[in-house]
């Protein structure tokens, strides 16, 4: 493995543990005031808005400081890194539907079996298809 990509997978899992913190406050805070984890509606809004708080934080720090982007075509970065992010809600929501309402196993264990699902998704999606450097497109 070259250097470079050594680093660039530590500081993607740095980030990502950032994300993962920022996921699991937005959705621990709504889970303990007023949406109930044991309704499979509340569940997924509140698993839903913490999405979009950590995918919003996770495209300006995988931008900034991981992959380091000079991608001019800003829009379009941020249409792919949605895209994919989208693919990876889904893969939440199944783990989370799956071993929370199927299998009746802790919203907690949930979450954590998922955020490590997606993480690995997610940066295979912003390595080959987000964050791909053929000659920054413009």
């Amino acid at each position: 493995m070259k250097k470079n990509n050594f680093v660039e997978i530590i500081k993607y899992l740095i980030v990502g543990v950032l994300t993962t913190v920022v996921s699991f406050v937005t959705y621990f805070i709504l889970t303990r005031t007023f949406l109930d984890p044991d309704n499979a509606i509340k569940l997924q809004i509140a698993n839903i808005i913490s999405w979009i708080a950590a995918v919003t934080f996770a495209y300006i720090t995988n931008r900034i400081f991981v992959f380091e982007s000079k991608n001019k075509n800003i829009f379009l970065e941020i249409c792919l890194f949605v895209f994919a992010r989208i693919l990876s809600l889904f893969m939440d929501m199944g783990c989370m539907f799956i071993i929370v309402s199927l299998l009746k196993k802790s919203d907690i264990i949930g979450k954590l079996v998922s955020q490590v699902v997606v993480t690995i998704a997610n940066y295979v999606f912003s390595k080959l298809i987000v964050f791909k450097h053929k000659k920054d497109i413009k």
